[in-house]
Order: structure tokens, then sequence, then C-alpha cells
């Protein structure tokens, strides 16, 4: 356990922390469990603030249960009586936080009822919402509304985005919600060869996202066009048509890849380059199709693109501009043809309060200034407009 997490549990014992606090305290630990077993960082930091009452209940206070999971048959470890359905249940009890939230990962894993939810995009926290209500996670009618709200109205979803290129797949019946069983599991990872753990734990996920309005998977370095064509029952010269490719081959670095028709248009008006990014790169990320990101920026697909560049996701006249930029250029030099709008941060400001400020969203502020953490300077400069 963190030591920031150590002692705000100790001062939670005397006095009420609040939501904030509890989610700045435990949001590296959901983000943490999001890439070691696939829960969005949302949810479990909207379950941790619901179930624990933001880290004040007198349950949390006495078990370091943080999502209300009852003993069951297969709990072996310690536990602690409660009043909940009924009086004097056992629920599980934890040593430290860290193993709470080591556990809700493993007990919704490991749970064939819960198995559809790990099919969803894990952006859709509505989607994982309703679902944990419809698998009998909890008995109050209002459980996705609560989860929601939580999620909304703290801008709980930033966590989600922070790790959802690292979110594994692994075969789910290995994790059972049984702390004996968990040893079991770390041994056998352990001892396999760095091969056969690629087998067990495969650091990007395949399940079927959709992206701008077009269905896709997240596919990992060294995947064959071939196979995933197969695989879906798609026409080889047709996955290469949805993804602007000429030949098959193997994929050279972890990336999206469509299996249907990609858009024309890009769901926001126009994209910040980060580094190393190529068109192509913009392209598949944005669910755009390549020729139309060339058309709406004036630019050949072998055009320098640098860091920063603001590529139009959209035809220029929709986003409000009289015609095309040309992009293949720093954005300092595009300042000369369209000003931005920026806002210099003030003490004890975060991307959140900014964006509520300018009604956009934090996704966006990271986008415009290609953000990659949550951090923020005092004075720093932030593009705050299209």
């Amino acid at each position: 356990m963190s030591i920031v997490a150590t002692y705000f549990f100790s001062i939670c014992l005397s006095q009420k922390i609040s939501k904030e606090q509890y989610i700045q305290t435990y949001k590296d630990f959901a983000i943490r469990e999001m890439k070691r077993m696939g829960i969005p960082a949302s949810i479990t930091l909207a379950q941790g603030l619901l179930e624990t009452e933001s880290g004040n209940s007198d349950l949390v206070k006495r078990s370091n249960n943080h999502f209300g999971i009852k003993c069951k048959s297969s709990w072996t470890a310690e536990g602690v009586s409660h009043d909940d359905d009924a009086p004097g249940e056992c629920f599980r009890s934890y040593k430290d936080a860290e193993g709470s939230y080591r556990d809700h990962s493993n007990y919704l894993r490991g749970s064939d009822r819960y198995a559809f939810l790990f099919q969803l995009d894990p952006r859709d926290y509505r989607g994982w919402a309703y679902g944990l209500k419809k698998a009998g996670y909890a008995t109050n009618p209002r459980y996705p509304e609560i989860l929601i709200k939580n999620i909304e109205d703290n801008n709980l979803q930033q966590y989600t985005l922070s790790a959802v290129n690292d979110v594994p797949i692994f075969n789910a019946s290995r994790y059972k919600d049984d702390p004996a069983e968990e040893k079991e599991i770390k041994k056998i990872i352990k001892n396999t060869s760095p091969g056969e753990d690629k087998i067990l734990i495969t650091t990007v996920a395949e399940h079927k996202i959709t992206i701008n309005g077009s269905m896709a998977i997240f596919a990992a370095k060294g995947r064959s066009l071939l196979a995933i064509a197969t695989e879906n029952n798609i026409n080889l010269e047709k996955l290469l048509e949805f993804n602007d490719r000429q030949n098959d081959g193997l994929l050279e670095k972890d990336q999206n890849i469509f299996l249907e028709k990609k858009s024309r248009e890009g769901a926001s008006d126009f994209y910040m380059v980060a580094q190393n990014e190529s068109l192509y790169d913009v392209a598949q990320k944005n669910g755009i199709r390549l020729q139309s990101l060339l058309e709406y920026n004036n630019i050949n697909e072998d055009d320098r693109i640098y860091t920063g560049t603001r590529l139009y996701l959209r035809p220029p006249a929709k986003t409000g501009n009289a015609s095309a930029v040309k992009l293949s250029e720093p954005v300092a030099q595009q300042e000369k043809t369209a000003e931005l709008k920026t806002h210099e941060v003030q003490p004890k400001e975060g991307l959140y309060t900014i964006s509520k400020k300018y009604g956009i969203t934090v996704q966006q502020l990271k986008e415009w200034n290609n953000l990659e953490g949550d951090d923020l300077k005092i004075g720093q400069q932030l593009i705050i407009s299209k």
C-alpha cells in the first residue's frame, strides 16, 4: 500500500474525507488494475466511491473492503460481520486497500456471470454500469445511475482513457477469487518462458471496439493481416481497403485495424499530432479515411508533419475556416493563419476544472495540447479552443 494511501486511510478513521481525496488516493490502484485485469478505472473508482461512502463507511474502516464483496464459500481469508441485506453478513477483510482493489478485479474477471462485460469497449462506462446491475452485482435499482453520476461529476473517465491502450487479454478461468489460487497464478506466470508468458497475458486487447462509428480491433505488433481477415470472416482485399493499405504483411507496431469502412469525417474538428505519429497513424487513431485527411489539409501522404501540427478531421468549411491550411509545418507557423485561444494555468487548477470553465472535455484539452498525463504547471499556456 502506498504511503499516501496509508496516510489517508489512517486519517479517515478519525475524520471524514472528501470524494476528491478518495479519488486522488486510490486512482493509481484503479489504473493499475485496469492494466492488469481490464476493468475500466472509471467504473472501479465509481464503485469504490459508492460502496465506501467516499472512504467513510464503517465497513471500509473495519475491513479495507472498498467494494462490498461478501465472503461466500470460496473465500478462505479473514472476514468481518456487517449488516447489509441481512443482519451480521460476512464481508471480506483485507490487509490494505490495494488488496481490496486486486480482489475486486479477480472477482469480476473470474466469474462467468460478468464475462460479457469484458466484450464491451472499456471506454463504455454506461454499458459497464448497467451490465454490473444486470449481472447482479448490487440490489439497488439505481445502481447504474449512481455509478454514471459519480463518473461524470468527477471526470473519472480520464483515468480509463489513460490506460485504455494497455488493457490485457488472458485466460479468465485461471483467475479466481480465492487468495490461495491467486498465489498459484503468480507461480504459473513466474515459471513460464517469455514466449509462454505472452500466451497467458497479452499486452493489447483484440476485443472489438467502435472508433468514430466504425468497428475495429486493437491489434498487436507482429499480427498478420491475413490472419485478422480470416478470423473475422473478411476478404483480405477488403480489409486492406478498410485500413488504407496496399499490401498484406505483419504489423510493424500496435495499432487499430478496422473491420469495416472508416468514416470520411472525424468525431472532432481537428487533431494535434503526437510525437512520432505519421499521417497514417492519425487516420487510424481517429477512424477517418486517409484520403479524406489528406484532402481536408491540402497535403500529400509523403509530406512531413511535426509534433503539435493541427490536422483537420473534417472539411475546413465545417470547422469555420474559409479554406484549408497547409499543415506540414509547426503550430507556430500555423498561428500566422489562425490565432489560438489559450488559458494560463492558475494555482490549484486541474484539467477537469479548466475543461468545465470553457465547456470542453478533458480529452480535447489533452489532444489539443499534446498532453500525456494529468499534471499541469502554474503559468502553463493551454489551448482551449479549436
